[in-house]
């Protein structure tokens, strides 16, 4: 379902399911986790999720399990916590992550993307949030993240419609951060740029923002980053170079 690659410091995680448009099975979830475990030890610097070149990105999770679930909680909770343990894996990696998306990303794909650091489209992708056509809800912590990036109105208006959004609209409203009528090159530079910089500083920025987008406005751990990465000697041997040229 994940295949993982290596390319230098960039690590690749490509969904490989096209017989079922990358459809995440049950079992798909705990793949999800253990395979990004393999990530943090790698010493990759960024990752890329994507599916293959010109197929859907993710169509959700795989709906023929749903019948599994009738009358059953038990099993549709533990469902719904190896899907939390997956996506909260990805979210709270210590390296940057950017979702590549292609072709169709509907329902749990969506909260896939979500919980990667930046989002680049196609600009002929299409992105929906299907739960209510299904007759059943989304998730909080997706809908959190789905508030986060565009705000109540638009959350509001994706999961009650359930209509689909291009990978141009949805970077209007704030679901992807870029829109590319070649998604792969324009995410391939950002990917490139970011695995160039030092982690430390990485992790320290990514770790600002997330306090900001919960209304923290200072942080002391922060500041020591801040103090720590100003006093090193690396920034003193960067800027010495710099001086050269």
């Amino acid at each position: 379902m994940f295949d993982l690659t290596l390319d230098d410091s960039i690590a690749r995680l490509r969904l490989n399911r096209p017989e079922a448009r990358n459809a995440v099975p049950l079992t798909g979830w705990a793949e999800l986790e253990a395979v990004l475990g393999e990530v943090e030890a790698s010493g990759a610097r960024v990752l890329v999720v994507s599916g293959l070149p010109g197929g859907a990105f993710c169509a959700g999770a795989d709906i023929s399990d749903f019948a599994g679930f009738r009358g059953d909680e038990e099993a549709a909770g533990a469902f719904r916590a190896a899907m939390r343990a997956g996506l909260d894996r990805l979210a709270g990696l210590s390296i940057p992550s950017v979702a590549v998306i292609e072709g169709a990303c509907y329902g749990a794909g969506v909260a896939l993307a979500m919980a990667c650091d930046i989002r680049v489209a196609d600009t002929r992708a299409q992105l929906a949030i299907t739960p209510a056509k299904l007759g059943i809800s989304y998730p909080q912590e997706d809908i959190e993240r789905l508030v986060q990036l565009v705000g109540p109105g638009q959350a509001t208006r994706l999961l009650l419609s359930a209509a689909p959004v291009s990978g141009g609209e949805a970077s209007v409203i704030g679901l992807v951060e870029i829109a590319s009528d070649c998604a792969p090159q324009a995410a391939e530079a950002l990917v490139k740029s970011i695995a160039s910089f030092e982690t430390a500083s990485l992790a320290a920025l990514r770790r600002g923002v997330r306090l900001a987008a919960r209304g923290q406005r200072s942080d002391d751990e922060q500041d020591r980053l801040f103090d720590t990465l100003m006093a090193s000697d690396a920034l003193a041997d960067r800027v010495a170079l710099r001086v050269k040229k």
